[in-house]
């Protein structure tokens, strides 16, 4: 079956960057059958630049989200997954079955040439994948690092769906912990959920603040707490995450986004099979990840 891949940008405030992750993807070995960039509420330049672009690019497909009828109670987009709902209003705007591969890209990412190519062939190798992407290099125009997450998460800025998995799991939910609950759902329908490490993005957008990144890690606790990770699990990793920037309080940070979800009764997944699964997996996991350990003081005595 030929693939055809439908790429979808949630757009907002990117008139810095938005240009040149265009030309990224124009450059692309394998383009996307159709890019839909998805403006939402942009209080920039971004409406004029997506203009221009979608007057060059023959692939593109500029969408405008409607005004939120209600407020958001927080002005953290992402902790009220303002993202999510403007994937599913592109999403919803095409017959999207008819795409082979469905993926989203973050506005502020840069592809090398031959991403898409790559990433469509590991699809094509295993047809039991169903959700997959590459990992993120932060860049603040001098420094940066590769940010490698677990090898079975695939960050929301980079997904890449199959249409079965997709279809499977019933899209993506509009809730903090979206990309990570599309994981876990993607895995208890049989699918294979990998991050390919030889694929990387560079993210474009400045390096927050400390206060930015410490309201970002204590988000990750939130989300942490709203699929099911035990609080036993959690402490031990705090302790890992007090190692990142800014070292101790970024464990804090975590560590206080996941209890105070809870004080505030944040909602969580209602279907009992998910927390079941959740739970089952990381316990797997954890089993293992100790396996080498215990071979190697073996050999030792």
């Amino acid at each position: 079956m030929e693939q055809r891949l439908l790429v979808i940008s949630p757009v907002h405030n990117e008139a810095a960057h938005i240009e040149r992750v265009a030309l990224a993807m124009a450059t692309q070995t394998r383009r996307p059958d159709l890019w839909i960039l998805i403006n939402d509420q942009s209080t920039d330049e971004t409406s004029q630049i997506l203009a221009g672009l979608a007057e060059r690019l023959d692939f593109i497909s500029v969408l405008d989200s409607p005004p939120r009828t209600d407020t958001p109670s927080s002005k953290d987009r992402l902790a009220v997954a303002l993202e999510a709902r403007a994937f599913n209003l592109a999403l919803s705007s095409v017959d999207w079955r008819m795409f082979t591969h469905i993926a989203k890209l973050d506005g502020d990412i840069e592809l090398p040439p031959r991403y898409f190519e790559l990433l469509l062939d590991e699809f094509e190798k295993d047809s039991t994948l169903g959700l997959a992407g590459g990992v993120l290099k932060e860049s603040d125009g001098s420094q940066g690092r590769e940010d490698r997450p677990s090898d079975y998460h695939v960050r929301g800025a980079l997904k890449c769906y199959t249409q079965e998995c997709l279809s499977a799991i019933g899209g993506i939910e509009e809730r903090l912990g979206w990309d990570a609950i599309d994981d876990i759902y993607a895995r208890m329908k049989g699918f294979k959920t990998r991050t390919m490490p030889q694929l990387i993005g560079l993210h474009l957008r400045t390096c927050g603040s400390a206060d930015g990144i410490l309201r970002g890690t204590a988000r990750h606790g939130q989300c942490a707490y709203i699929i099911h990770f035990p609080l036993p699990w959690i402490s031990l990793r705090a302790v890992k995450v007090a190692g990142y920037r800014p070292i101790v309080l970024s464990g804090f940070a975590f560590l206080w986004g996941y209890l105070w979800a809870g004080v505030v009764k944040t909602p969580r997944v209602e279907d009992p099979a998910f927390r079941t699964f959740v739970r089952r997996e990381l316990s797997t996991r954890t089993r293992n990840a100790l396996k080498p350990q215990r071979w190697k003081l073996s050999q030792e005595v």
